[in-house]
C-alpha cells in the first residue's frame, strides 16, 4: 500500500515523518528499499536529532549506501510539497562477463602479427582486473532482523543494546533497532544488520558472540526474524 508524506523541508512535515517512523526501522518493509530511496532524497538536509527517529533512519540509510547499495523494490511511496532533490540511486552492477569477453576480442585481434611485450603485459592486466571485479561482484551481502531477547523484566535494556552493539568484525555494520513487548513487561530488542555473507555467518555470530560471556550476562537468547538478501 503506497504511503505519501508532505512538505519534509518542514518541520510539521518532519514531525509526520518522525512519529511514523517511531515503530519502523525502514519506510515499508524489513529492508532498505527504492521508497526510503525516495524519502532520503527529498529531504534538503540531514534532520536534527530533535527529530529521533527520522535521525536514526537516516543515517543508516546514509551508511548503507555508502557500503552495499539499496537494492529492495517497496512498496511505492510518494512526497508531496518538498524539496525536490537528484534522485538517489544504486550505481548499476558491472558485467564483468562481457568486460571480460570483450577485453578478450581484443587481446585475439593480431592486425600486426605477433603482440608486442607492452601488449601482452596490457592483456594481463586487463584479464586480472577482470578477475578481481568478477570475484568482488560474487561477495554478495545480506540485511537481517534479530531477536535479542533478555532473561526477565529486571534486565538493563539499555546496556543489553549496548553489549550487542559492542560485537565489531569485518563485514558487519549494525543498524536501527526498537524495543517490542512480548509481555508480562518484559521487552526484547529488535536490531537490523547488514553483513557480507563472505565475512560474516549469523548463526556463528550468534552462537560464539552474542549469547557467551560477556554479553550473556543481559542477552537469553537471540533469533533470526527476517533474513534478505541485498
Amino acid at each position: 500500500m503506497a504511503v505519501t508524506f508532505y512538505d519534509l523541508s518542514s518541520s510539521s512535515g518532519l514531525k509526520k515523518l518522525d512519529e511514523y517512523l517511531l515503530p519502523r526501522s525502514y519506510i515499508t518493509g524489513y529492508q532498505a528499499s527504492k521508497d526510503d530511496l525516495t524519502v532520503y532524497a527529498a529531504l534538503p538536509t540531514a534532520p536534527s536529532a530533535e527529530y529521533v527517529n527520522v535521525s536514526r533512519w537516516f543515517k543508516h540509510i546514509d551508511a548503507l549506501l555508502r557500503i552495499s547499495g539499496v537494492s529492495g523494490e517497496g512498496s511505492g511511496v510518494t512526497v508531496e510539497g518538498s524539496f525536490v532533490a537528484e534522485p538517489v540511486a544504486t550505481p548499476p552492477a558491472v558485467d564483468t562477463n562481457a568486460a571480460a569477453a570483450e577485453d578478450d576480442d581484443d587481446d585475439d585481434v593480431d592486425l600486426f602479427g605477433e603482440e608486442t611485450e607492452e601488449e601482452k603485459k596490457a592483456a594481463e592486466e586487463r584479464a586480472a582486473a577482470a578477475k578481481a571485479s568478477g570475484k568482488k561482484k560474487e561477495s554478495g551481502k545480506s540485511s537481517v532482523l534479530l531477536d535479542v531477547k533478555p532473561w526477565d523484566d529486571e534486565t538493563d535494556m539499555k546496556k543489553l543494546e549496548e553489549a550487542v552493539r559492542s560485537v565489531s568484525m569485518e563485514g558487519l555494520l549494525w543498524g536501527a533497532s526498537k524495543l517490542v513487548p512480548v509481555g508480562y513487561g518484559i521487552k526484547k530488542l529488535q536490531i537490523m544488520l547488514t553483513i557480507v555473507d563472505d565475512l560474516v555467518s549469523v548463526d556463528s555470530l550468534i552462537e560464539e558472540r552474542l549469547t557467551v560471556e560477556p554479553i550473556n550476562e543481559y542477552v537469553q537468547s537471540c533469533d533470526i526474524a527476517a533474513f534478505n538478501k541485498i
